[in-house]
């Protein structure tokens, strides 16, 4: 007969039967089996309460969970993450925290897990760091300090139109001030969307850009019409070093929620994409909360600048110690008995002479150094990135 293998529920079984009969001792059945008299008496006592079926293993998940989540808190979590299908765990409690600030609402991680185990959120691919590059950036201390401003990738329409969204945000409270669906990234429209900002907002001190057109070009000191125009204002153009948008990082992680939220798919037409900007500016400027701000959104914390808008831009005033030339038509002025060409994105400008050393001058406009003019060769060299 061939050997019979045991398992734990037949050997039970048969520990049961032979304590039954009254022939062995518990002791002695324990040894024999190798167990501890404490686990054959507990056999024995489950045996005598439910018959065989108390032998089999029990598992020892505990029967309730004291620290589970209540099915009420999951769905109220559930709900705002519906409504805002890009939020992360944060801003999720800051909300129904401001909405009902008397529940004991869970931990980030723990909402990151209901989250997950909901399947309502997709892990996204890690990216290889890029580190910084050393481009001289002013400090941020407050609102209207600096505002950043960009052109989203431009994308066609359902009318098979580009669109080219322009934005301006306040660098401080992350406020958007202005998201424009603009047909052209001409300097014409762009000047019209922050002319309107400037009435509505104030003047900032600094606008932070790329080096893309119509916000910078090839001229001296990179100007463009349009920086010309905001440093008559009192505005300093400042800008990230080339290829590197990580520089105006911030700008850059509101535009893929821009175009997540409002672009995929784009609307019927740019007026119908117009107000799928308006109504996300409003959601972005008054609910969505802010990690940097301390999960605050922008509103409740941008101010307008105390600045506003002159009703006609003024020239440019320079201290009585430098020497005044106004740019002509051609881009050039006239310098110690000869033309000089600057740039004819200054015709008909004021710009300024700093001598420093003999026969070095700081040549400015306005309140930034454009370069150094040597009147030996007659050269002028770009000064270091960020200099004022």
């Amino acid at each position: 007969m061939p050997w019979r293998e045991m398992v734990p529920m037949d050997l039970r079984l048969q520990f049961i039967s032979e304590y039954l009969s009254g022939l062995f001792s518990l002791t002695e059945l324990a040894t024999q089996y190798g167990i501890s008299r404490k686990t054959g008496y507990k056999w024995v006592a489950r045996y005598e309460i439910a018959g065989p079926g108390a032998l089999h293993d029990r598992s020892r998940r505990p029967h309730d969970h004291p620290a589970t989540t209540s099915i009420e808190i999951v769905d109220a979590l559930l709900r705002v993450r519906h409504r805002h299908p890009r939020w992360g765990a944060k801003k999720l409690l800051a909300t129904v925290r401001r909405d009902d600030p008397t529940t004991a609402w869970p931990s980030r991680s723990t909402v990151c897990d209901l989250l997950r185990r909901h399947g309502v959120v997709v892990p996204r691919r890690r990216r290889r760091a890029v580190p910084h590059g050393t481009h001289r950036l002013a400090p941020i201390p407050g609102p209207n300090a600096t505002w950043t401003t960009d052109f989203k990738g431009e994308f066609r329409t359902g009318d098979r139109v580009y669109c080219y969204p322009l934005t301006l945000r306040d660098g401080f409270s992350r406020y958007v001030l202005r998201c424009d669906a603009l047909l052209s990234r001409s300097t014409f429209l762009t000047r019209g969307c922050f002319e309107r900002a400037f009435r509505d907002y104030g003047l900032p001190d600094r606008i932070r850009s790329d080096n893309g057109e119509p916000f910078a070009s090839p001229a001296l000191g990179r100007l463009s019409r349009l920086n010309v125009w905001w440093m008559r204002l009192g505005i300093v153009p400042e800008r990230i070093a080339l290829g590197r948008p990580e520089q105006n990082g911030s700008h850059e992680q509101f535009h893929a929620v821009l175009k997540a939220d409002t672009a995929r798919p784009p609307a019927a037409h740019c007026r119908a994409q117009q107000q799928r900007f308006r109504r996300f500016c409003r959601e972005y400027n008054e609910e969505r909360p802010h990690e940097s701000l301390g999960d605050r959104p922008p509103a409740t914390v941008y101010q307008v600048s105390a600045r506003s808008l002159p009703a006609r831009v003024p020239r440019v005033e320079y201290a009585g110690h430098l020497e005044i030339r106004r740019v002509g038509s051609n881009g050039c002025v006239g310098w110690r008995g000869r033309p000089l060409f600057l740039t004819e994105v200054l015709s008909g400008e004021d710009v300024g002479f700093e001598e420093v050393d003999d026969g070095i001058w700081t040549l400015y406009f306005a309140a930034v150094r454009l370069g150094r003019v040597d009147d030996r060769t007659r050269l002028i060299t770009a000064l270091p990135t960020g200099a004022t």
